[in-house]
């Protein structure tokens, strides 16, 4: 049985922040939100059509003309979300925000990627041995489950995704594959969806120049990126034996629903600056997968946080919930930075990324005989890696009229190739880590030492690289300089990459991970979860190579990549397992299984650290906790949200009865005369600033034994008394209901914690 746990964070000074967007008189792509359709959960081509012809009629009487709404109609959702994308100039977007027919009205700004051994760690098998109680056998591998992954498309020829073995494809299913005539792409039974969603992105290209050439690649479902590859395979790829990275984390890939079908919408390009994905594309793809009939959206990207209906993923995601989807979502990676976490809206399962137990090594040994700990995944070794080599450090290898600035970062063009033949060459600075090593190398040098930066401290982030290469933290770095300007020939030797396992501590919050609180509503606590999301080995595209550098003809079909955007399809791998369990249960019982049978500790039983400082992480970094996939199947308890639930917390935001009534149809709701969010059942709970005393109010309904009793026990919170009533559940049934109330009270001298003003703690109900 599982211990469900309950995190409560008290904030004792709001910590709310506004955001404005800037605007243009330029016709610019927005996305016009009008809400649900009165067609109701089954739409036909009549439906659609019908749909798409009353979006032009309306845009129309702004426009002066049917037709002028059609050449400005990019988009129409015409399946479960009701409105459209338009190019249209400032004014009309303006009164189209004030028509009473409108949710809401913004600008594409789009959305950003945010870019083996984990399911060993999070113990799903041991030793490449699956145990009996394992929740891959109990959750039969996410048989037949359907995970729709947003993204940059899929290589469909990948092994990750090959259908042997299985059976006809489930007859729920409504998707396509979108073919091309650009190279072509094919489906099968594991891989049973393809579309591409394009034409936000093209009007994006053609707002920045009007006789843009659109290119003929934003045409195909096919990855030429390689991060919906990797995300796709994360969570429903295929075990597929004898997987490595260049020799390195040697094993079988799989993803955490092994046996899922799987459909990719991309929606992120290349010829888009960043690999950026138009808001107005996301919203289609969340329109189409859920009339496709997928049962979990998986959405490795996101965008600065901004008010959920202002939002094109919460706004997905919220349809997606209202038809029984289960929406996953990467929390960003613009960590550490406090209040950077994204996708915050309360219907989305948000996940922020940690490491594993897993390290890719390299070390080098300093003529001193300093020998020093450095991250490596290389293509290829040193010829002899015991053998010394010659030095040098790249201000001392410049070309002449080369800033020494420019030659210690080893940028394009600044080493001169005589000073640097057959010698170890470092370079300041790990940004374009990975094309340094081929500068270095096209230069002359057998190997590369890459330092991090000043600014960066001691994190170090792995990448494959071209070059025998070794990546030091800063303070490591500076040893090495020092060592270089205390003699006259300095050399070192570095062993070749080697995997390195069970190393401690393991489940460190990655520093990049956004973190809380919740800039958008901190009463909601963000993120929900962490899960493994550091130097994750899965499928890749064979259109590009590991480095960005498009001369460079290299191509492997897996690779290693880090970010929230790997952490984000474990969970909705693990969504796939509990989905297939429990078929009935809605996504937000899901949601509260995965979270409340989280861990807030590390391998060790020890309290998760940070790498930004090696103290211990908050729940702003870890959410309620590393994810748990064994005890998810069987939380014992499990908090669950309705869908009239999630509309009365939409009201307490704000919005009137009139817009509400917009995206409830064809269902009529109410809002309520007083709306108490103390009193919404979520798996968290965050108070923004606490006066004296408050109550709040949870009911949990027993999807464990029938006959069970529940004990609550609260740690100790700094300053705050906490009681709870009733102390003890009983239950005689499975799928009854208890409600419990839980008061917090300041009490002594508020100090400052080591979390700042915010107060943690902790509720867990024992069986």
């Amino acid at each position: 049985m599982g211990l469900p746990n309950l995190y409560f964070l008290l904030l004792l000074f709001s910590l709310l922040s506004f955001l404005q967007t800037p605007t243009s008189a330029a016709k610019k792509p927005y996305v016009v939100y009008l809400g649900s359709h009165s067609h109701g959960s089954n739409p036909t081509s009549d439906d659609i059509d019908r749909a798409r012809i009353r979006h032009h009629e309306f845009l129309g009487s702004f426009l002066g003309s049917v037709e002028e709404a059609e050449s400005s109609i990019f988009h129409s959702y015409g399946r479960f979300i009701n409105g459209f994308g338009a190019v249209l100039e400032e004014e009309h977007a303006k009164q189209l925000e004030n028509h009473p027919g409108v949710v809401s009205v913004f600008p594409d700004e789009g959305a950003k990627l945010h870019t083996t051994r984990s399911w060993d760690f999070l113990g799903l098998e041991k030793d490449n041995f699956i145990p009996p109680d394992s929740a891959w056998k109990k959750a039969r591998f996410g048989e037949d489950v359907i995970i729709a992954n947003v993204d940059s498309g899929v290589w469909p020829e990948s092994k990750s995704f090959a259908d042997d073995g299985m059976g006809p494809i489930p007859s729920k299913w409504k998707g396509i594959c979108q073919n091309d005539n650009y190279k072509g792409v094919s489906c099968n039974k594991k891989l049973i969806g393809i579309r591409y969603i394009n034409q936000g992105t093209i009007e994006e290209l053609r707002a920045k120049n009007p006789d843009a050439v659109i290119p003929q690649n934003l045409t195909t479902g096919r990855d030429e990126e390689g991060h919906g590859t990797h995300t796709l395979a994360t969570a429903g790829g295929n075990f597929v034996p004898n997987v490595s990275v260049y020799g390195s984390g040697y094993g079988t890939a799989k993803g955490g629903s092994p046996k899922a079908r799987v459909a990719a919408y991309k929606v992120c390009w290349k010829p888009n600056e960043n690999d950026s994905c138009a808001s107005a594309d996301i919203l289609s793809a969340y329109d189409l997968a859920i009339h496709d009939g997928v049962d979990v959206i998986s959405a490795s990207l996101g965008s600065i946080a901004r008010e959920h209906l202002k939002n094109t993923i919460a706004i997905g995601s919220f349809h997606a919930m209202m038809n029984g989807i289960v929406s996953v979502a990467a929390a960003g990676n613009s960590g550490p930075d406090d209040g950077s976490v994204e996708n915050v809206a309360p219907w989305i399962l948000t996940v922020g990324a940690s490491t594993t137990d897993r390290e890719f090594t390299s070390y080098v040994t300093l003529g001193n005989k300093m020998v020093i700990k450095g991250a490596s995944v290389s293509q290829k070794g040193l010829l002899n890696d015991l053998d010394s080599y010659p030095l040098i450090g790249g201000a001392d290898a410049r070309i002449a009229n080369v800033s020494e600035i420019d030659a210690s970062e080893c940028k394009k063009g600044s080493i001169d190739p005589a000073k640097v033949q057959g010698k170890i060459l470092i370079c300041y600075g790990a940004r374009y880590g990975d094309e340094k090593g081929q500068w270095a190398a096209q230069a002359g040098a057998v190997g590369m030492i890459l330092v991090s930066s000043k600014e960066s401290g001691n994190k170090v982030l792995n990448m494959v690289h071209h070059l025998p290469t070794a990546h030091l933290n800063y303070t490591d770095g500076e040893s090495v300089y020092a060592y270089i300007n205390s003699t006259q020939n300095p050399t070192a030797s570095m062993t070749n990459s080697k995997t390195e396992f069970n190393t401690r501590p393991s489940r460190m919050m990655a520093f990049f991970t956004s973190r809380g609180p919740n800039m958008i509503d901190p009463a909601i606590f963000k993120p929900d979860v962490t899960a493994p999301g550091v130097d994750i080995i899965a499928a890749f595209t064979e259109a590009s190579g590991p480095s960005p550098d498009e001369t460079h003809k290299r191509r492997i079909p897996y690779i290693m990549m880090s970010g929230t955007s790997m952490s984000c399809p474990h969970v909705a791998g693990i969504v796939g397992l509990v989905k297939t369990l429990h078929p009935d249960w809605s996504p937000a019982a899901i949601k509260s299984a995965i979270m409340t049978t989280a861990r807030a500790e590390d391998s060790s039983n020890r309290p998760i650290l940070d790498q930004n400082t090696g103290e211990k992480a908050t729940p702003f970094a870890y959410g309620a906790g590393h994810v748990n996939p064994n005890s998810a199947l069987d939380p014992g308890l499990v908090y669950d949200l309705t869908f009239e639930d999630y509309l009365g917390y939409i009201c307490d935001r704000g919005y009137n009865q009139s817009t509400i009534d917009l995206f409830t149809a064809p269902k009529k709701f109410t809002c309520p005369k007083s709306f108490n969010l103390a009193d919404f059942n979520y798996p968290s709970i965050a108070v923004p600033k606490l006066n004296g005393t408050i109550t709040f109010t949870r009911k949990v309904k027993n999807v464990g034994a029938a006959n069970s009793t529940y004990k609550a026990r609260t740690s100790e919170i700094t300053g705050v008394s906490t009681i709870v009533e009733p102390s003890i559940l009983n239950f005689t049934k499975y799928g009854e209901e208890k409600t419990f109330k839980v008061a917090f009270s300041v009490k002594g001298d508020d100090k400052p914690t080591d979390y700042g003003f915010w107060r943690i703690g902790l509720v867990r109900w024992f069986s």
